[in-house]
């Protein structure tokens, strides 16, 4: 799927979000600038969030409970490994009650659920952003996302 804006990869969230059912975890990989922020404020405008959403990326997690399930908004960038993640108790919020949106999740491999969606951002150019869907484990099917 190419999106051609940060509008259009925000609208493309916003259009997972009604997809999404509680325990969802979406693995969001891609370079810095590729747009994985701009899809999760989608996907958290999607979910009803009214809160501002900002990157995780000094907190690691950003918790928004104000939509019809809780965001759960991880940047793994900073962490050594997954101890970190354990330590600070941010396990308990992959699978959980809410969706699970990882930025970076190639920082903690060996925390990462089973079941989730990998999503890879590839930034073309200024505008122009490439995302492909691939779903690991047993994540349930999700309509329109094998054709995109």
């Amino acid at each position: 799927m190419r999106t051609h804006s940060a509008e259009e990869t925000r609208q493309l969230g916003e259009w997972l979000a009604g997809r999404l059912k509680a325990g969802d975890t979406l693995l969001l990989r891609g370079e810095l600038g590729s747009g994985k922020s701009e899809f999760t404020r989608g996907l958290a405008k999607g979910l009803g969030v009214t809160e501002t959403v900002t990157s995780p990326s000094f907190t690691i997690l950003n918790v928004y409970e104000s939509g019809r399930l809780p965001l759960y908004h991880f940047d793994w960038y900073r962490l050594e490994d997954s101890g970190e993640l354990y330590e600070l108790g941010m396990d308990e919020y992959l699978g959980g009650d809410g969706i699970a949106a990882v930025e970076w999740p190639e920082q903690c491999e060996d925390a990462i659920p089973e079941d989730a969606l990998e999503i890879r951002f590839r930034y073309v150019d200024e505008n122009t952003r490439d995302l492909s869907f691939r779903r690991l484990g047993a994540f349930h099917e999700i309509d329109g996302v094998e054709a995109i």
